[in-house]
């Protein structure tokens, strides 16, 4: 490959724009925009004045591991911080084939024909065996996608969930910062990405089907007690007596949980996104829930918790990151290593040797 071909995937071609459709002044900006050099300064102010392909590339810093490149997220986050913090930030989950890209494309669209801003963001656990993902988000949602007022990044997690966890955190603030007034938060499958996923929302919606031979094997308790909503899609045509009936059971079931510390009692709602259907209800409620946590201070609480979980969050990625690219720890932990697959240490033993290395 030549040097020509060499380019950092954060730099673009500097060629005019082929599509007659760009206005003349467009097309000038787009090529002043182009030949910067990335600066960060600019980048920021493009980035506070609501400019997509800004935050695009502001998120890509927050996302790559290169030194100059995380030094230029800092200073991003930073100077966002100002204009951040004036969102709503929804959490969306449910098991594959549940109806979520559907439903987010007929959520978002709602909100955006009530002026809303709608970013969304995918926390996707990329599977350890092919190292797949959810990335085709983008191209389900070929609606929303086309909208003005919505941005959506799909993001692979790696080997590390704890790391895109904190890089969506942190594009969560550029969003808000390009003035973006709802986040719409995505995981997959259910396990440790609701968790996560809940420590960095306000509100956590749980979608699920009826039908599915699930209305109460399904309830998980630590995943029912996380959702401020239980919605029940796909709700339409011959599975609209199931979808009553599971309404039913998950009411039920959401009478043996104690209250919230929110003080908000969990609502189950139904709803079709193919045909948009019950969606503007769902809105109603995070509105209602809104309007509840912000008279009782819960919302403003629950912000400063969190900010405080992912403070420890970060400082126990920083120390064992450090930990374990420690020159001395790396030998230490290879002999160990041989040590177990002999027999002639425990993992306990092995462990606390290596700890008192550090």
């Amino acid at each position: 490959m030549d040097k020509e071909n060499q380019k950092s995937a954060l730099s673009e071609s500097e060629s005019n724009p082929s599509s007659k459709s760009v206005s003349a002044e467009s097309a000038k900006k787009i090529r002043s925009f182009r030949k910067n050099k990335f600066s960060e300064k600019d980048l920021l102010k493009d980035l506070i004045k609501g400019n997509k392909t800004a935050l695009g590339r502001g998120i890509t810093l927050i996302e790559s591991n290169q030194k100059t490149h995380q030094k230029q997220a800092e200073y991003l986050i930073e100077g966002a911080l100002p204009y951040a913090h004036k969102s709503i930030r929804i959490g969306i989950t449910g098991v594959p084939g549940v109806g979520k890209s559907t439903f987010i494309e007929s959520f978002g669209s709602y909100l955006i024909q009530q002026g809303k801003r709608v970013a969304v963001l995918a926390v996707d656990p990329s599977s350890s065996v092919s190292h797949g993902s959810i990335l085709g988000d983008k191209t389900r949602m070929e609606n929303l996608v086309k909208e003005k007022n919505a941005f959506i990044r799909p993001s692979p997690s790696g080997e590390s969930l704890g790391g895109v966890a904190r890089k969506t955190r942190e594009s969560i603030i550029l969003c808000e910062a390009a003035g973006f007034d709802v986040i719409l938060i995505e995981t997959v499958g259910v396990g440790q990405s609701e968790t996560t996923v809940h420590s960095m929302t306000d509100f956590f919606l749980l979608l699920k089907l009826a039908g599915a031979g699930d209305e109460l094997q399904g309830i998980k308790r630590g995943i029912v007690e996380m959702a401020d909503a239980i919605v029940i899609n796909k709700a339409d045509g011959d599975n609209q007596k199931p979808a009553r009936e599971a309404k039913l059971e998950f009411n039920r079931a959401l009478q043996l949980y104690p209250p919230k510390e929110s003080e908000w009692k969990p609502e189950v709602k139904l709803c079709s996104a193919l045909y948009n259907e019950g969606v503007s209800d769902i809105w109603k409620m995070i509105s209602e829930f809104r309007k509840k946590v912000d008279k009782n201070g819960y919302f403003q609480h629950n912000r400063q918790e969190q900010n405080k979980f992912w403070l420890f969050q970060t400082v126990n990625d920083y120390l064992k990151s450090r930990f374990y690219e420690d020159p001395k720890i790396k030998a230490a932990l290879k002999e160990q290593l041989q040590l177990i697959e002999d027999n002639k240490t425990t993992a306990f033993a092995a462990a606390r040797y290596l700890l008192s290395l550090a």
